[in-house]
């Protein structure tokens, strides 16, 4: 019950701080470490998941858990001290989703450090969301990817482009520079002892194959606090500048849609298109970031031209493609479809787990596992226009589902007519539409 009691304390503070956030852009901050204390970081260390990866010092939740009260105490002794320091994060290498020998950095934080990033995170969030624009969509409480990828099709469906603007920001997490993030985050939080703590996270430092790596640029992707970070960092040097300045100079409509680093521009001209790309360039570089000059390109997306029987481009945001087509009464639309090199990316997944689960499992537990994975596709590509291209990619799976079955042993477990009973028994997951593009969705 008493923990309860400072939940809500906690939680009526930070709503508070959302409201005086609201109310005044400009309202700075000068006291936020009370929020540190042992109640609150005890309801961050109830949200954490146990089941996630352990950090250079080895410690699990459960582990942490065993004597939750002396180390939260602790915490907070060495909190109130200035003697807390957070250590170095643990470097993972994941694949990149659709791309060949390419890796994304990820880093795994010490359990007691994931805490401390829990509570920052949400002191942040309380003075930041209010002031973030709707162009960003990404790490965002109340929105998600789906969000992003209707707003964009509803905007291309109800206004004149002539011309979307491809951003590529080129490893975007990594380049943030520390000192520019600090100077924006001092615009605001006037707590000394708070920032001190967030540069402290700043230079904990990389672990890397035994091999401690401290930069002066780049938040660390996996942290619980880097996609506030990253976000602050984006409003400030992308979203502002654009919604204040980019559009006054447009001859024409101009408008942005970002998921943290995934961005498009929609312009109603050509000529908009070309200046905002070299104004955007000029912009990333004050702030020492880099457009990907070769992946970021001007894509017609016209609806006018479409009509008069000249072809238009694509591009993909989100794991989908847009492109224009015509409804079944011959209106020119945008449509979507699940991106080609997702489906690729994807189906290269299948295969290697089906090839390294398949004498794991007895057949129907393989099976179920297989539904699973699949439903899960089902459900983030299930949009308006894109049935499909879910169903190739079901299709698609079922025929490697097929080869491995029947490589579980020397003789074959399945010919065709077999295979098809097998799935009249054990259907796959059916296509249905989740995410409607249009509340009152337009003729197909």
């Amino acid at each position: 019950m008493e923990s309860i009691e400072f939940y809500d304390i906690t939680e009526t503070r930070l709503k508070r701080i959302a409201w005086l956030s609201s109310r005044d852009s400009n309202k700075e901050f000068h006291q936020l470490m009370h929020l540190f204390n042992e109640e609150s970081l005890k309801v961050c260390f109830r949200e954490l998941q146990g089941n996630k990866a352990i950090g250079t010092d080895g410690i699990s939740k459960s582990d942490y858990g065993s004597q939750l009260d002396e180390n939260i105490g602790d915490l907070v002794s060495r909190m109130k001290s200035m003697s807390y320091r957070p250590q170095a994060v643990r470097q993972v290498l994941i694949p990149k989703e659709g791309k060949v020998n390419a890796y994304r950095s990820l880093g795994v934080s010490c359990f007691e450090d994931k805490i401390i990033q829990r509570m920052t995170q949400k002191v942040l969030e309380s003075i930041y969301e209010p002031l973030f624009l709707d162009c960003s969509y990404g790490f965002r409480p109340g929105r998600g990817c789906h969000d992003a990828v209707r707003k964009l099709y509803q905007y291309l469906f109800s206004n004149v482009v002539e011309t979307v603007l491809d951003v590529d920001l080129s490893k975007y997490f990594s380049s943030i520079d520390h000192k520019e993030l600090e100077a924006i985050l001092r615009e605001k939080i006037k707590d000394k002892k708070f920032m001190r703590y967030i540069i402290r996270m700043f230079k904990a430092g990389t672990l890397s194959k035994d091999e401690l790596k401290v930069s002066d640029e780049g938040v660390v992707e996996g942290s619980m606090a880097s996609p506030i970070l990253s976000n602050i960092f984006a409003h400030y040097v992308i979203d502002q500048w654009f919604e204040n300045t980019v559009k006054k100079h447009c001859r024409g409509k101009a408008d942005v849609f970002r998921y943290c680093d995934d961005m498009v521009v929609c312009c109603q001209y050509q000529q908009d298109a070309e200046r905002v790309k070299k104004a955007l360039a000029k912009r990333l570089a004050r702030y020492k970031l880099k457009m990907n000059e070769d992946k970021t390109h001007y894509v017609g997306f016209s609806k006018i031209l479409y009509r008069r029987g000249k072809s238009q481009g694509t591009f993909d945001f989100l794991g989908f493609k847009f492109y224009l087509g015509r409804s079944r009464n011959g209106i020119v639309i945008p449509k979507v479809r699940t991106s080609g090199s997702r489906i690729r990316s994807k189906l290269k997944k299948v295969n290697q787990w089906a090839k390294e689960i398949r004498n794991k499992y007895r057949l129907k537990q393989i099976w179920e596992m297989f539904c699973v994975k699949l439903q899960g596709h089902v459900r983030y590509y299930g949009v308006s226009f894109n049935d499909r291209g879910v169903n190739l990619f079901l299709d698609k799976a079922k025929i490697l589902m097929f080869k491995w079955l029947n490589r579980r042993s020397q003789k074959r477990s399945f010919d065709w007519e077999k295979f098809n009973l097998f799935l009249l028994r054990n259907p796959l997951p059916k296509v249905k539409i989740y995410h409607k593009l249009f509340f009152n969705s337009p003729a197909r």
